[in-house]
């Protein structure tokens, strides 16, 4: 798929049908969507549970793709002549654990402290974390680009009109593999049971013999690990990942948290899709409106006009309800 300066699209030089530009925005919108509801699902466990909005979360899943690319460049330096399924997994196997480990070490050091803290301080907190982590990635790093080994295949083919990539089709794959079991954790485990017990009322399932710090801990170990997913399967998509990164992918999915309905799993889901399809098909068809002068390079824009919109017209989201403080 090429986007030229006109706002023409074009497939192997070939223009794109009205049908099958639909086609083809709709499945950019599912596989951007996918990434935002697997960011925003470690939104909303952390909200759900503790009333905190963890802001680092994109920054943790920037180090997720930044430790994976550095773990593909070394696998890849050693010349073991591994198979790229392998480097991958191998890839995966170290970035999600380190994240989710670096997860639970920011709760232990950062929000624990401040867990009966007026609401400001454990935000400023979250907000502070998250501009440690980014600095320390730049310190690592680099400011730069890193580039993402090209061990995917890159072949094109065309489903229902839309060109896919096994890249993209692997992203939306795993990503509902990743989501079903995430709902079997939550609805069919003592795990998961505490979790859902905890969000109710910590201090009662507290009293119920339930360890509401290793609950919480856990919280952000499995929030984390999902972030780390998503930051790889971006730097896959688009072959590259930076210390930027992880901003404005927290704020988009941050953003479809909200649209669903904050602390509402199914709403993140809900949310992390409608957002990417909302975000895909708005730059799609306002690029060919406006001729290429409005399009791809402001499709950031959609995002934060739906944040304004559900603020305003439905501060619960789409599946929230609407909460009612104790007295």
């Amino acid at each position: 798929l090429a986007i030229h300066a006109d706002g023409r699209r074009t497939v192997n030089g070939s223009p794109l049908l009205p049908m099958e530009i639909l086609a083809q925005q709709l499945a950019n919108g599912i596989i951007l969507g996918s990434v935002y509801a697997l960011i925003a699902l470690g939104y909303t466990m952390v909200y759900g549970i503790l009333g905190l909005i963890n802001f680092a979360h994109g920054e943790v899943t920037m180090m997720g793709a930044m430790i994976a690319i550095a773990v593909l460049n070394a696998l890849l330096a050693t010349g073991l002549g591994l198979p790229p399924l392998a480097c991958l997994g191998i890839a995966l196997a170290v970035s999600i654990p380190a994240c989710m480990l670096l997860g639970v070490s920011i709760e232990r050091v950062a929000y624990r402290p401040l867990r009966h803290a007026p609401r400001l301080a454990p935000l400023i907190t979250a907000i502070g974390v998250s501009i440690v982590l980014q600095n320390v990635a730049m310190i690592v790093w680099g400011r730069g680009y890193q580039r993402f080994p090209e061990l995917l295949p890159d072949t094109t083919f065309t489903v229902a009109h839309a060109s896919l990539t096994p890249t993209k089709v692997a992203i939306v794959l795993v990503s509902a593999v990743v989501l079903a079991g995430l709902w079997l954790l939550i609805h069919r485990t003592s795990l998961g049971r505490a979790m859902r017990a905890t969000a109710q009322d910590s201090q009662v399932a507290q009293l119920m013999g339930v360890n509401t710090n290793r609950v919480i801990a856990a919280t952000f170990a499995l929030g984390s690990g999902l972030g780390a997913l998503a930051g790889f399967m971006v730097a896959a998509n688009y072959g590259q990942a930076d210390p930027y990164m992880g901003f404005m992918l927290g704020l988009k999915a941050f953003s479809a948290a909200v649209l669903g309905g904050i602390g509402n799993l199914a709403g993140a889901v809900v949310g992390g899709l409608l957002l990417g399809l909302i975000e895909s098909l708005g730059a799609g068809y306002l690029g060919q409106l406006t001729g290429g002068v409005l399009g791809s390079h402001y499709q950031d824009i959609f995002a934060f006009l739906v944040l304004v919109m559900v603020l305003v017209l439905k501060p619960s989201g789409l599946l929230g309800r609407q909460a009612v403080e104790r007295a």
